[in-house]
Formats: C-alpha cells, structure tokens, sequence
C-alpha cells in the first residue's frame, strides 16, 4: 500500500521554522504582554477613581498626556531591550504583514509572529487582571479596552488609518537608512505617546488588532472589533505601497525596527549590503 507523503514536507517545514525560531516568536509574544501590562498598569493609575493619582490630578486631558508619556516610554524600552532586539519588536501583527507584504519575512514566520502576539496581548491582560483585580474591570478602566470615541465609527476608522499610515510611513523612512536606523524605536515611541495624547477621543488609540484582542478578550467587549482589524493593517499596507513606488522594494533593507545589535536575525535582511 502506497502512502502519500505530500503534507509531510509542509509540516516539517512548520516544525523546522518552530524549533529553529522560537526565541523570536517567544521574544514576540512577551513584548507584546509587557506593553499589556503596562497598559493596565498605568490605565488603572490614570483612570480608576479611587486611585491617587486621579484624586491629585482632576484634568482628564493631562492624566492622558501621562497616559501617553508612559506608554510610549514603554514601547522604546521594550524595542530596545534584549526581547525586542530579537524579534525585531513588531509587536502588532499589522506590523508584521506589512514586512511579509514587502517580502522581509517568510510566511511560516509571519504566522507564528501574529500568533505569539496575540497570544502575548491576551495573556498579559489576564495577568494584569490578577494582580489589580477588580481596579482593573471598574468601568472607568475595564480593561483599558479600545472603543470609539464621540464622533462615531467612521471617524473612529479614519483615524486608526491615519495614525497607523503615518507610523509604518516613519519606520520605513528612518529603518532603511543605516546611519539612522538605531533611532527607529525612539521615532515609534515618540508618535505613540504623541497619539495617546491627542488621538486617543477619538478612536481610543489602538493601531494593532492584538493589542484589541487583548482587552477585549478580558472585558468580553468587541464592540467595533472590525475596525482595529482592519484600519491598522490597511494604513501600514498603504504605507509600505507608497514606499515601494518611490523609493522601490529594494530599499527595503530588514523587518527589525533596531538592527544595531548583537542579536541574530531570521529575516530575508539586506542590511549588510
């Protein structure tokens, strides 16, 4: 009897990539919980009304630009550290498609990245919620969950396009010039706390569909879920096109977003050329 052997190649394929790769998978998926944890940390600090930061502080518009102020701090820590400079700190799979869309990464690798951030994102909300119990579900933080602001669905859309455009336009520009590519992570963070500041009323500042997941899995709130998942992938996708029609595929040089390190990469990577 004749056994057909035609899935076995695509399955050791998928299990070579795991054995070889996981570091950067792992490395992925625990960012993106740190950001997590993070998030709800200083969500609860800024929102909860018992806490005595918001007793201190009465202004919602300056515990927001704290809010800002701390997150984007966390997200250049966490692209400079040991985990980030391993996996290339893309954290948000809208990230990571995009560069498997400019053929950086091979498709066995993209998979596994957006599955370890997801991953990453839910299990960081949860262990956030272990440790600030029900600080973290009061209505004022649940969850630090993404939702429309006041100006509805549409705009809500727009703008996670907007900002998600202009940070894949940023990392582009900066990562793919050596000289600059070691401030790429400072660039990133400096728009993200830019973007919690003032966008954040409007479509609650999510440009990544894990980083959604991740709240609302805990808060079992999806309301508007299709927007985070598909603006933000859209507006980097747009992004990456504009890119390649005016300064062409091959300037695209790597995936990392800091490649100045001694860590291995496992990207298609021409940054030594």
């Amino acid at each position: 009897m004749l056994i057909s052997t035609k899935t076995a190649p695509v399955a050791s394929r998928w299990k070579q990539k795991l054995a070889e790769h996981w570091p950067e998978y792992a490395s992925e998926g625990a960012g993106l919980g740190l950001f997590m944890i993070s998030a709800c940390t200083f969500g609860t600090l800024l929102a909860h009304p018992d806490s005595p930061v918001v007793r201190l502080i009465d202004d919602a518009t300056l515990r927001r630009c704290l809010m800002g102020l701390a997150m984007g701090s966390t997200a250049v820590a966490l692209i400079y550290s040991k985990l980030g400079k391993r996996s290339g700190a893309h954290m948000n799979p809208a990230t990571t498609f995009t560069f498997f869309r400019l053929a950086k990464i091979e498709p066995v690798d993209a998979i596994f990245y957006a599955a370890a951030q997801f991953a990453g994102a839910i299990s960081g909300v949860y262990v956030a919620s272990i440790a600030l119990g029900g600080w973290l579900s009061h209505p004022e933080v649940e969850y630090v969950v993404t939702l429309p602001g006041r100006y509805g669905y549409r705009w809500a859309f727009a703008a996670e396009f907007a900002i998600t455009f202009l940070l894949m336009s940023v990392i582009l520009r900066i990562s793919n010039i050596p000289k600059l590519n070691r401030y790429t992570g400072l660039a990133a963070g400096l728009l993200v706390m830019i973007y919690i500041s003032i966008e954040a009323p409007v479509s609650g500042m999510s440009m990544n569909p894990a980083r959604t997941a991740g709240s609302a899995f805990s808060a079992w709130n999806w309301t508007a879920i299709w927007i985070y998942f598909t603006a933000p992938p859209l507006g980097m996708l747009t992004a990456a096109e504009l890119y390649i029609r005016s300064h062409g595929a091959q300037r695209v040089l790597c995936a990392k977003l800091h490649h100045e390190n001694q860590e291995r990469c496992i990207f298609r990577c021409n940054y030594g050329r």
